[in-house]
């Protein structure tokens, strides 16, 4: 043990305090909460995702929430319940969001949320990694009658507060010598709603968010997102911070869905592949090999679980983003190999 060298030279009182000390500061670590017992123990996946955003978290016809943002949580509940089934969805504005996540509350946040410094460093929470590369951009009726941001000098925004949406706004508006006026709700939501009523002239958001609110408003052809992107919105789900296991069952599942699609693997052939590909990734990835799921406490079929229930990240992005759900191109979102950003570390 590291400490037994300098506990020797202590004796006495101190001596005494010092393993004291020491003891309860083993105890506290090892009563530190483990996730997933307490998922397996559940039976359960708690995720907290966007509140009703098309594309990303919300009920369809059935009234069963769909999207991006759950099927995300559905690959975490396959992977590690064996079963995409067993989640419950609570939808959370940002500040909620945040100490639910802190609080245990909640297993993962799964809604659309930067990664910043400020929300990663001393805030008791933990990015994962990056699942879309989004920007900030503008949004304005077709009749107000600009066509790029730098038209906006003056123009009235309704802002979300907590979010870096004013952060953004403000420096954008600094670096080009314009003004604007800001009106603050207590969420995107409600920002959204009061931009749709005519409070104001421009919403603003990440531009897939906006693609995704734009049909929520009530005449959504009105409506029109400009050209800039003014910023740099890297998405990440989040896990609270202390439980390193945990994180890496919910990185390297997201990681299996991004390198199944590199490798061909959906949720249509992925048996196909694993009972007849010799590639040595696909093995690995599917269970056959390696011996991975062990070294995260879950099963060797783990990220097999996760691509048949949802798909690889492709699919998933097709199906709520892309042209069976929104109809937007995933742009920087493509894999690597594509031209795109999208990456992840080998499974070896």
């Amino acid at each position: 043990m590291r400490y037994a060298s300098g506990l020797r030279r202590l004796t006495g009182t101190a001596g005494i305090l010092a393993v004291s000390f020491l003891i309860s500061l083993g105890s506290a670590t090892d009563a530190k909460a483990d996730r997933l017992a307490d998922v397996k123990k559940a039976g359960i996946l708690h995720c907290g995702v966007v509140p009703g955003v098309p594309g990303y978290a919300f009920p369809n016809k059935e009234g069963k929430m769909v999207g991006f943002d759950v099927d995300l949580c559905k690959a975490i509940a396959a992977a590690v319940l064996g079963d995409a089934n067993k989640i419950k969805t609570t939808k959370m504005k940002l500040p909620v969001a945040f100490n639910a996540m802190k609080a245990g509350t909640v297993d993962v946040v799964t809604h659309r949320f930067t990664w910043t410094f400020g929300r990663d460093v001393g805030q008791g929470l933990d990015f994962t990694r990056i699942m879309v590369f989004d920007g900030q951009g503008f949004m304005v009726r077709k009749k107000l009658g600009v066509k790029s941001g730098k038209e906006l000098s003056g123009a009235t925004f309704c802002i979300p507060a907590g979010a870096t949406t004013e952060a953004n706004v403000s420096d954008y508006f600094r670096i080009h010598g314009m003004t604007f006026k800001q009106v603050t709700f207590g969420s995107m939501g409600e920002a959204q709603k009061a931009y749709d009523q005519g409070r104001c002239d421009v919403f603003v958001t990440d531009k897939f968010g906006l693609g995704a609110r734009r049909l929520a408003m009530t005449n959504p052809s009105e409506h029109m997102i400009l050209p800039e992107t003014i910023s740099n919105e890297p998405i990440s789900p989040m896990v609270a911070h202390g439980d390193q296991v945990w994180k890496d069952i919910v990185v390297w599942t997201f990681n299996a869905l991004i390198s199944a699609e590199e490798l061909g693997i959906t949720s249509k052939n992925i048996d196909k592949m694993r009972d007849t590909s010799t590639n040595p990734f696909v093995q690995r990835l599917l269970g056959k090999t390696g011996k991975f799921g062990g070294k995260l406490g879950l099963g060797e079929d783990w990220a097999y679980n996760a691509i048949k229930a949802v798909g690889n990240y492709g699919e998933i992005w097709e199906n709520n983003l892309g042209k069976h759900g929104l109809g937007m191109a995933r742009g920087a979102n493509e894999l690597y190999t594509n031209g795109g950003l999208l990456i992840a570390p080998p499974f070896r």
